[in-house]
């Protein structure tokens, strides 16, 4: 297996870098990957821009700090994932995935921001950072916490979470409340963007089978204008160019926030886990790499603790693009690093992003969904890499039902302090990574063959206790008789 840190792939009859999509190190033709990058960058965004978005609102920020925090969002999205392509140092997971400003944070940037505003998030966020790099750093030695049984797990947990996502995208909104959610228009759109992406990735040749994401946001669009789901009004207003400002808002450090912080961040962790683990096996046929593993956390620990020196949210990997990765097993960091430099281009060029945030939702829902499956296949992939045994069952079982039962039911844990019940209520994800890694270390590690042998050992005892039972019986009988006859 090409090692993560080597030079391109060479090619034996001419050597010359390799241009094949199915290397990491290789440079395809910008025809061929232009689109593709754009595939990622298309699945990407609404995850990007949304959690600025929910924190302006919930900070009561003006319209032009608005802009600022998305602005920085998609900057800071596009500099962290051409960080990790390459890498620096030992800092970067060099493997080929897409971190951004991440959606798992939200619901503590939202009990944060709406106690200390904008400044206490960012203050909390760059100790949240540092407190990321000292997991990574530690990483190495704790791995074999976890194994595929629990990375797997977590993964899984990743893709179930993120079907309620797509299914509200394809309704018109994130939001249940918002006005025509569910509108059958929106479901149309959906519906055949859903179908173009699956006939396009089952059907089409070359590039439209690669691109079926793109040829289904393409398709979608399309038919999504004329009944004027496309709204123009951002890109009208939005200006040409804007550089990001230092500090543009001051950090105040507060001890409950930087708590919350603190675990959320850690938790992102497990999560980062999952994903990369997710990428190589599903996209690469392998398992991660420690130092690829090590090398993602401290890189994803330093861009968090950077990125609040610029108003930009904590960053981590991003499950939708590890979809397509699995589903395409396109994994030349060629074609990612495509994408960074377009979000590179939108965040310097507000009207770029502008024009990226008309894609109605119905069309990402449409689009996604079976990316979305794709994570939920590879963490199964995971799974059976170790033994379905009766310990590995149990501890995949007990971590699905508590995770996915907790988060369909958010009244079960409404009565939590306020700090616990943002970590639990967050996301499955948490639930299923503390639940599975404690089942890990706790529970006895019997194999297939141990089970079979304990089983076998239970048969004998059984047996034995059935004989000796039955010997007991014949000696009474025995003795019974020969009572009897000294009787007679």
């Amino acid at each position: 297996m090409t090692d993560a840190h080597a030079p391109p792939t060479q090619r034996k009859d001419s050597g010359v870098p390799s241009t094949s999509l199915f290397d990491f190190h290789s440079r395809p033709s910008i025809t061929k990957a232009l689109p593709l990058g754009l595939q990622h960058l298309l699945a990407a965004i609404a995850g990007i821009i949304t959690p600025p978005i929910i924190v302006a609102g919930v900070v009561g920020a003006s319209v032009p700090d608005r802009m600022l925090l998305i602005q920085a969002a998609i900057l800071a999205s596009g500099i962290c994932t051409l960080f990790h392509l390459y890498g620096v140092w030992k800092l970067g997971a060099r493997v080929p995935a897409l971190f951004g400003v991440g959606f798992a944070y939200v619901p503590t940037l939202i009990a944060v921001g709406s106690q200390y505003g904008i400044e206490g998030i960012m203050g909390a966020q760059l100790i949240g950072g540092i407190s990321m790099m000292v997991i990574g750093y530690f990483i190495q030695y704790i791995r074999h916490l976890f194994p595929p049984v629990v990375a797997g797990t977590v993964v899984l947990v990743i893709g179930l979470s993120l079907y309620d996502v797509a299914i509200r995208y394809m309704a018109g909104s994130g939001n249940v409340n918002a006005e025509g959610f569910g509108h059958p228009n929106n479901w149309l759109v959906g519906i055949v963007t859903m179908l173009t992406v699956l006939i396009s990735a089952q059907f089409g040749k070359g590039v439209f089978k690669l691109a079926a994401v793109i040829v289904g946001i393409v398709v979608g669009y399309v038919i999504a204008l004329p009944l004027g789901m496309v709204n123009f009004d951002n890109v009208g207003n939005a200006a040409a160019v804007a550089i990001p400002e230092f500090m543009p808002f001051e950090m105040e450090f507060h001890a409950a926030a930087i708590t919350s912080m603190v675990v959320i961040c850690i938790i992102n962790s497990v999560q980062t886990i999952g994903d990369l683990s997710a990428t190589t096996v599903g996209g690469m046929n392998r398992e991660l790499k420690t130092k690829e593993l090590t090398g993602g956390l401290l890189g994803n620990g330093l861009t968090t603790a950077l990125s609040a020196f610029f108003a930009a949210m904590p960053t981590s990997t991003f499950s939708q693009n590890v979809g397509i990765v699995a589903m395409t097993k396109v994994i030349s960091r060629f074609v990612l690093a495509i994408t960074g430099c377009l979000l590179l281009i939108a965040g310097l060029s507000p009207v770029f992003s502008a024009a990226i945030t008309t894609i109605p939702m119905p069309v990402l829902g449409g689009a996604t969904i079976a990316v979305f499956g794709m994570i939920s296949m590879t963490g199964i992939q995971l799974l059976i890499k170790d033994e379905l045994s009766a310990r590995n069952m149990t501890i995949v079982g007990l971590s699905l039902a508590l995770s996915m039962g907790i988060s369909s039911v958010p009244e079960a844990t409404a009565m939590f302090p306020e700090t616990l019940k943002n970590i639990i209520g967050g996301s499955p994800i948490v639930v299923a990574a503390f639940v599975a890694f404690t089942l890990n270390i706790v529970l006895p590690n019997k194999t297939l063959a141990d089970e079979a042998r304990e089983r076998r050992e239970i048969e004998l005892a059984e047996k034995e206790r059935c004989d000796r039972i039955k010997s007991a019986e014949e000696s009474r009988i025995t003795s019974k008789k020969s009572v009897a006859e000294s009787l007679g």
